[in-house]
């Protein structure tokens, strides 16, 4: 085991990689954005607008998968006043939404976009949720499927010639994804580990067909086909990070977690991140038991790459709340699946990774902390 001697991520982190040097890739990609020529990535940017508005068809020249939260919100601006396009704006409500997540979706409306919400079944999507908590100690898992499947399904749909998405996960966590590449297409979102296995161990489970379905898979051949694309737009944005997407949204009415804040209810020191639904705090935590990691981890390195805090905060932050999550989150989401507070703790000892050691009393110690020093 190792981190990065830069922005101290974890090599525990599924397909990332590291330089002879010791560096990770997403420390490698801030330091090739200080030699990228930002000005003829702006053109190039401006010319894939101007195509898609001489190609559309009915009205919108772009789709984009929107919660209303800070880099959905910065995608959704950037694209209506800055490259000037027609906007279809498709928003997938999560399980158990938060008032947060509700008010953030309606400012987004009422700056001015046309939106179309999403809400599978819920009966399938509870079912589909309960079996991968058990078989992957991935809740979220469903879920993933249907937030980057609606968006193309509609661009499909209604003849859309361009998607918009937010950040090249290969780039800005330094992943080596096979399939889905360091530029900027973003039409091969099928490609990441989440999702590439498809939809056909869900048909297997009773009750559920490949009808029941539909929103949980695109056809990406049928978009290639059509020669439409799709973009990350962070490959373009020298202004794309974390922090200063939420710093514009703010501006623009989004609103994020209030004080009195506790940290170590969700397991970070940001108030700004995974607003609109409890089950992900969950899932962060179930993150951190697998991997040996969590969102504050994500947080902290963020943070680290681009200098605003230093390597011992960052590593202060880490072992205050790295992993941690609110009982009430953890309750509320045993009562949603219908288990009990038990056997949960039980499923989740089963998945834990070898950086996991018990100690003599029966709890749990982390070496990858360790390792921070």
């Amino acid at each position: 085991m190792k981190i990065c001697k830069e922005c101290i991520q974890p090599d525990t982190r599924p397909n990332i990689y590291f330089n002879e040097e010791g560096v990770c890739g997403a420390c490698i990609w801030e330091e090739e954005k200080k030699k990228i020529d930002w000005k003829t990535r702006e053109n190039e940017l401006q010319e894939i607008a101007d195509w898609a508005k001489n190609t559309s068809k009915n009205g919108y020249d772009c789709v984009i998968g929107v919660s209303g939260g800070k880099d959905s919100l910065k995608q959704a601006i950037t694209a209506r006043d800055r490259l000037d396009l027609h906007c279809l704006l498709v928003n997938w409500e999560p399980e158990n939404i938060t008032e947060i997540g509700k008010q953030n979706r309606e400012n987004l409306k009422k700056l001015g976009f046309d939106m179309i919400t999403f809400r599978p079944n819920p009966k399938i999507m509870k079912k589909l949720i309960k079996r991968d908590f058990y078989k992957y100690l991935n809740p979220v898992r469903p879920s993933e499927f249907c937030l980057i499947a609606c968006t193309y399904i509609i661009a499909d749909k209604f003849d859309i010639p361009l998607v918009i998405q937010g950040e090249n996960p290969a780039l800005t966590l330094g992943t080596s994804i096979s399939g889905l590449g360091r530029d900027y297409n973003c039409l091969k979102m099928d490609k990441l580990p989440t999702v590439s296995a498809g939809i056909k161990e869900y048909t297997e489970l009773e009750g559920i067909s490949e009808k029941d379905l539909f929103f949980y898979h695109y056809d990406r051949k049928n978009l290639e086909e059509k020669k439409y694309r799709g973009i990350w737009i962070n490959y373009f944005l020298k202004e794309w990070s974390l922090h200063d997407n939420a710093i514009f949204a703010k501006k623009y009415g989004m609103i994020e977690r209030e004080e009195p804040f506790d940290p170590n209810s969700i397991g970070t020191y940001v108030k700004y991140s995974q607003l609109d639904s409890d089950i992900v705090q969950v899932n962060q935590m179930l993150k951190f038991i697998k991997f040996g990691f969590g969102q504050c981890m994500d947080h902290v390195c963020y943070d680290l790459r681009e200098n605003r805090i230093t390597k011992e905060q960052g590593i202060d932050y880490v072992k205050k709340y790295d992993g941690k999550c609110s009982e009430l989150y953890i309750k509320k989401f045993c009562e949603y699946i219908e288990i009990s507070i038990d056997d949960f703790w039980k499923t989740c000892n089963q998945f834990r990774g070898s950086m996991w050691n018990k100690n003599l009393d029966g709890s749990w110690h982390n070496t990858c902390s360790d390792m921070l020093k």
